[in-house]
Order: structure tokens, then sequence, then C-alpha cells
């Protein structure tokens, strides 16, 4: 077996708001398997596909996808701050790989990631994980996006190239599914919150904590019912598990953004995520979903999923 996959949410609501016990429970329970999945498969190289959130990644320059041949996490939602053990030389390869199969994609040594990529990454192998990785980021919030059989072509060259390096391979995907979240958007948004999207690397500890304390606010509202986002869908969340799982990827080329919008929330475009990682896996062929959980958590303000999938034998 050459290629594994883990799929999993992130929040940065985990472990500060309280959803009660059986979600809790549920959560780290997944967890614990999924980290045995991990232990098992034992990855020589893991590629995590996942977002930003305007912590990293900017509109001075804003790439629909970036392969990070270098990599530093900014340390938000008490991740780890500091550089990441990114395989350089996998990911130039990977660069030049995707571009040959006709997939624009840039390439930055010093890719500044944010909880959306380290969490998912601290999860699985822990802080100060050693664990080679090469970090894909997959634009989400940075509008205008484009259309979702790009995200499944980036996928599939990926996994194409992958493959070929004779290693075990892991792929996360980070992100979704359903959610609304007080991410700001340049379109008429005032002069300072403008400054801050086009330019807010390296915000004083002050800015930060503010901007996650409106974070931490919205979602004990949203637990309560607030009507200012919009609900968790779990429908739209099985729709996208279910499509997933069946291995038929091309359907979700018809999946507009304005419907991805509408029935999963402003941020339920981190789904793309999870669409390039399960097109990787499909380069090898058929695969198995080998796990799946499922909880609509309003007190993290997602539809919080998790999969694990192999290739078939």
């Amino acid at each position: 077996m050459t290629l594994a996959l883990c799929a999993l949410s992130h929040s940065p609501l985990f472990g500060i708001n309280d959803p009660g016990p059986q979600t809790i429970n549920g959560v780290v329970t997944a967890l614990d398997e999924m980290r045995a999945f991990v232990r098992d498969f034992d990855p020589e190289i893991t590629v995590v596909f996942g977002p930003d959130h305007f912590n990293g990644v900017f509109y001075d320059m804003m790439p629909a996808f970036c392969i990070g041949s270098g990599a530093v996490s900014v340390g938000d939602w008490g991740t780890e701050p500091g550089p990441l053990p990114v395989d350089r030389t996998a990911a130039r390869q990977l660069v030049r790989a995707v571009l040959e199969a006709g997939v624009d994609v840039a390439q930055s040594e010093r890719l500044h990631v944010d909880h959306g990529v380290s969490q998912p990454l601290e999860f699985l192998f822990g802080k100060h994980y050693t664990q080679q990785i090469v970090p894909v980021f997959v634009n989400a919030v940075g509008l205008p996006l484009g259309p979702m059989q790009r995200v499944r072509l980036l996928g599939e060259a990926v996994g194409r190239e992958v493959a070929s390096w004779g290693r075990r391979v892991l792929m996360i995907a980070s992100g979704g599914l359903s959610h609304d979240p007080p991410v700001p958007r340049l379109e008429g948004a005032p002069p300072e919150v403008v400054a801050r999207l086009i330019d807010g690397r390296n915000p004083t500890p002050e800015a930060r904590a503010l901007r996650q304390k409106r974070v931490i606010e919205a979602g004990r509202a949203h637990a309560l019912g607030g009507a200012s986002f919009q609900k968790i869908n779990p429908e739209f969340d099985a729709q996208v598990m279910d499509t997933l799982a069946s291995g038929r990827l091309t359907d979700a080329d018809a999946w507009t953004n304005e419907w991805i919008e509408r029935s999963g929330g402003h941020s339920g475009h981190e789904i793309r995520a999870w669409l390039a990682a399960f097109a990787a896996l499909s380069s090898r062929g058929r695969y198995r979903v080998t796990n799946r959980w499922y909880w609509p958590v309003d007190e993290w303000m997602t539809g919080f999923g998790m999969m694990t999938a192999t290739e078939e034998d």
C-alpha cells in the first residue's frame, strides 16, 4: 500500500468552547482511531492540503494553489509557531510535476500556514512533530475562487506524482465541512480591514487576541441559536462525504461556488481540500473508506467530519 488518506475538519474553538461530553468523547475517540490508522500505515512523507484564514496568505498575493518547499506556522489558536519539517526536495519535485500536468500552482520557500494546516498535523503527530511534510495551500476564502474541477485536477496531478515515489505517502485534508464563521470579506470591508486582508502578517498579540475573542464569542452565540451566521447543514455535509466515499469525484465538478456557499456557508469552500486529497488517492485507482465520523457542533460553528481511506488491495 503506497497511499493513504485522513480527512478531518479543524476548528479554532476545539478545546475552548465546550459542546458537551458526548461530542467531546466521540471526537477524542475518533482522533485516537485516526492516529492508530496513521501509525499502522507508518507514512514516510505526508502531503497536507489545507486553507488559510488571512493569517498567512493575503491579497497582496493570493494564489489558487501553492506548494510550500519551506513553511512556517504562524502559531495561531494554540498551535506551535515556527518552521515546519518540510521535505524541500519532494516539494520542489511536486511543483514541477503539477505544472507539467497543466495545473498552475505557485511555489513558496516560506509558506506561512495557520491552524488550517497546523491543527490536523498536531492532532495526528503531536506538537513538535518531526514527520516530513509537503504543505499544499488550497485557497478557500480569498475571492474569487476557481471551479471545483480545477481542484480535482490539482489533486490528481499530486497523486500521480507522489505514487511514483515508491514511498508510503499519507494525504491529509483539512477543513470544512459546512460552517460560516466570522471570516472577513474584502468586498465592502472598512479601510482598516481591507488593509489587514491585503497584508496582515505579524499582528500584535493584542490584535490577535481581539480577533480570537470575536470568534469565541461568535461560537457561543451560534450555540445559543444566534442568527448572525449560517447554520450548520448536515445534508450538505453528508452529500460531500457520500460523494467522496463513492469515488465519483467528477460529480463535484458540478458543484458551483454559489451552491457551496448557499448550502455550506461562506467557509464551506474548505471542502476543496477534501476533494483534492481524495482526487490524489484516486490516482492509484479504486479506494475504500475505512472509517467515517460526523458531528454538527454548534459550539465550534462547524459540521465536524472525519474520514480515513486507503487504496483497494
